[in-house]
């Protein structure tokens, strides 16, 4: 069952500093690929806000089930931008949602990385997809908990990694 409305912690946090979301990050755990398969997230681009102008402020993360032994993959799904105290909708309806942006989930990410790698370049998606450089991190914000989660949105070219900004993610509904 979906969950309601955001939880004040989730609002917290989508409203909070640059700066305390990396000492939040810092502090965080990655949570298990386990824990998240099946599930749907409702997502916020936290920072930088200029992800409003561009209409992407707002969106679901979804994570597949894993069968055992399995890699772990996920999807993204464009929402409505309505606002954060609104009710998350897929675009371009809920009947026909759509699903892009494909990753794999990679628990060690190596190179001193911190966080549950969501790696877009390993994801099913067309060749020359400009996502495909995109590297999300994510912790737990409470220890032990993987209702409410924070990434750190980052752009890999050769050998570098350009932090774009952290998002916040909150357990919604099963995957559909």
């Amino acid at each position: 069952m979906a969950v309601a409305a955001p939880s004040s912690l989730y609002q917290e946090l989508a409203r909070e500093s640059r700066r305390r979301h990396g000492e939040r990050f810092a502090a965080g755990e990655p949570p298990p690929p386990d824990a998240l398969s099946g599930w749907e997230y409702r997502g916020y681009n936290a920072s930088p806000r200029v992800v409003a102008l561009i209409g992407i402020r707002k969106f679901i993360k979804g994570f597949l089930p894993v069968a055992g032994g399995e890699p772990a993959y996920g999807y993204n799904t464009p929402a409505r931008q309505n606002g954060l105290d609104r009710e998350w909708a897929p675009k371009p309806s809920e009947e026909r949602a759509k699903r892009f942006g494909f990753y794999e989930l990679v628990r060690e990410p190596g190179d001193g990385k911190h966080g549950l790698l969501l790696d877009y370049g390993r994801g099913d998606n067309p060749r020359l997809a400009i996502y495909n450089g995109l590297r999300d991190y994510l912790v737990r914000v409470e220890p032990g908990s993987d209702d409410v989660l924070l990434g750190k949105a980052c752009f890999a070219f050769g050998g570098l990694e350009l932090h774009l900004g952290f998002f916040v993610l909150e357990r919604w509904r099963p995957t559909r």
